[in-house]
C-alpha cells in the first residue's frame, strides 16, 4: 500500500510537471486582454473538457491488454485513419515542443554557467538537455519520477519565491478590469496548458494499470496545476497593467515573457534570480514529461523491443529530429508551434473522444448522456481548432493593438 501511495505521489508530480511549464510565462500575455475574471471563467471551461478526455483515454486504455500507447489505440478503435491521424499530429506536437524547449534552455544554460564563471558557447548549450537528461530518460518511468521530484522541490521554491514578491503589488482595479471581447483569444493557449494527457499511458504502467489509481492521479495533478495556473495569474494581472511601459499589451507585441514586464514593474534584485529558476524549472519538467511519453509512443509505434538496445534507439529517435530542425530549420518547428493548440485539441482532446464513442465495453458511452458528453467534447475540440487557425490568420490583431492602446 505504501508503495503505490509513493508511485500515486510521483505520478501527480509527473502531471503537474508536465502540465506546470514555461507556458506558465506566457499565459498571462494571452488572458491580459480579456482581465482576470473571464479567464478564470476559460480556465474552469478548459479544464473541464481536458479532464473529461483525460477520462476517455484512460477507459479506452483500460481495454487494451498490455503496455499500449496512443498509436495501438487509436488503431485498434478507429482503424487506419485513427492509426494515420495520431502519428502525424503527435510527432508535430512532441518534436516541436522539444525543439522549443532544447532552444529555450539554451540561455538558461549559459546563464548558469556564466554565474559559475564558465565560458559556455550558446550552440553547445543547446545540446544539453538530451546530454544530462537521457540518461534519466533510459531508466525509464522510475528515474524520471525520482528527478522530477527534485526539480518540482526548485519549481515550487522559485513559484513561492515569484508569489510572494507580487501580492503587496497587486491592485484591485486590475484585477476587476474585464473585456469579453477577446474572451476566445487566448482559448488554444488555456487548453494546452493541461495537455498532461500524453503521459497517461506511461502512468498507467508505472501505476501497475490500476484505473482507480490512474483517475486519482490525473484528477489530483490536473486541479493542482489548475489552481497554481490560476493563482499565478492572479498575482500577474493584479500587478501589470494592459497599457503603457511594460504593460501585457508592449510585452505581446514584442514577443517577451511576462517576467520581463514584472522586472519593469517591480524593481527587486530577487525577481530576475526568481524569473530565471522558474522558466528553467519549468522547462526541465516540461521536458521529461514530454521526452518520456514520446519514448514510450515509439516504441509502441514502431514495435521496438523493449530491451537496453531498444530503450536507446528510442531515446535517440526522440532527440536527434529535434536537434537537426533547431539548427537547420527551425522555422519548421515554429510553424507547429504556432499551431499547437491545433494539435492539442486534435490529439488530446477529439481523439480520445471519438475512441470512447466506440467502446462498448463501457455502457456509459452507449447512453444518451454519454453520447451528449463525447459530443460535447469534440464541439469543443473543434471551436479550439478554429480558433487557433483565427489567431494564426491574425484575426484577432486590430482588436487587440486597438486594446493595447
Amino acid at each position: 500500500m505504501k508503495r503505490e501511495w509513493s508511485a500515486i505521489l510521483g505520478g501527480i508530480l509527473l502531471v503537474v510537471g508536465t502540465t506546470v511549464g514555461a507556458g506558465m510565462l506566457g499565459l498571462p500575455i494571452s488572458s491580459g486582454f480579456t482581465g482576470f475574471f473571464p479567464s478564470l471563467l476559460l480556465f474552469v471551461i478548459s479544464w473541464f473538457f481536458m479532464l473529461s478526455s483525460a477520462f476517455f483515454f484512460i477507459d479506452v486504455h483500460s481495454t487494451m491488454e498490455g503496455d499500449t500507447n496512443l498509436i495501438t489505440m487509436a488503431e485498434r478503435t478507429l482503424g487506419f485513419s485513427g492509426r494515420a491521424l495520431s502519428w502525424i499530429v503527435y510527432l508535430l506536437l512532441l518534436y516541436s515542443l522539444l525543439a522549443a524547449y532544447m532552444g529555450a534552455s539554451a540561455p538558461l544554460f549559459v546563464w548558469i554557467a556564466k554565474s559559475l564563471q564558465i565560458n559556455l558557447p550558446l550552440s553547445f548549450s543547446k545540446f544539453l538537455l538530451p546530454l544530462l537528461f537521457g540518461p534519466f530518460i533510459y531508466l525509464g518511468t522510475r528515474g524520471v519520477d525520482l528527478l522530477n521530484r527534485a526539480l518540482m522541490v526548485g519549481l515550487i521554491a522559485s513559484y513561492i519565491l515569484l508569489a510572494c514578491l507580487l501580492p503587496e503589488h497587486v491592485q484591485r482595479e486590475l484585477i476587476m478590469r474585464t473585456s469579453w471581447k477577446p474572451f476566445i483569444y487566448a482559448a488554444p493557449v488555456v487548453m494546452t496548458s493541461f495537455g498532461y494527457h500524453i503521459i497517461i499511458p506511461t502512468l498507467a504502467t508505472y501505476l501497475n494499470r490500476s484505473r482507480k489509481a490512474l483517475f486519482l492521479t490525473v484528477t489530483i495533478g490536473s486541479v493542482l496545476a489548475l489552481l497554481i495556473n490560476l493563482l499565478w495569474l492572479f498575482l500577474t494581472l493584479g500587478t501589470i497593467p494592459l497599457e503603457g511601459e511594460g504593460g501585457l499589451a508592449q510585452a505581446w507585441l514584442q514577443g517577451i515573457p511576462v517576467t520581463g514586464s514584472l522586472s519593469k514593474i517591480i524593481a527587486s534584485p530577487l525577481l530576475p534570480l526568481g524569473a530565471t529558476l522558474f522558466a528553467f524549472f519549468a522547462i526541465l519538467t516540461s521536458f521529461l514529461g514530454v521526452s518520456l511519453s514520446l519514448g514510450d509512443f515509439l516504441i509502441d509505434g514502431l514495435k521496438i523491443k523493449k530491451s537496453w538496445k531498444g530503450r536507446i534507439l528510442a531515446i535517440l529517435l526522440s532527440f536527434i529530429p529535434p536537434l537537426l530542425f533547431i539548427f537547420s530549420y527551425q522555422r519548421g518547428f515554429l510553424l507547429a508551434l504556432e499551431y499547437a493548440g491545433a494539435f492539442v485539441a486534435i490529439l488530446l482532446v477529439f481523439l480520445p473522444a471519438a475512441m470512447a464513442w466506440t467502446l462498448t465495453e463501457k455502457p456509459l458511452y452507449q447512453k444518451p448522456i454519454g453520447r451528449l458528453w463525447l459530443l460535447a467534447t469534440i464541439a469543443f475540440s473543434f471551436s479550439i481548432i478554429v480558433v487557433n487557425i483565427l489567431n494564426r490568420w491574425g484575426f484577432f490583431d486590430t482588436l487587440l493593438l486597438k486594446m493595447g492602446g
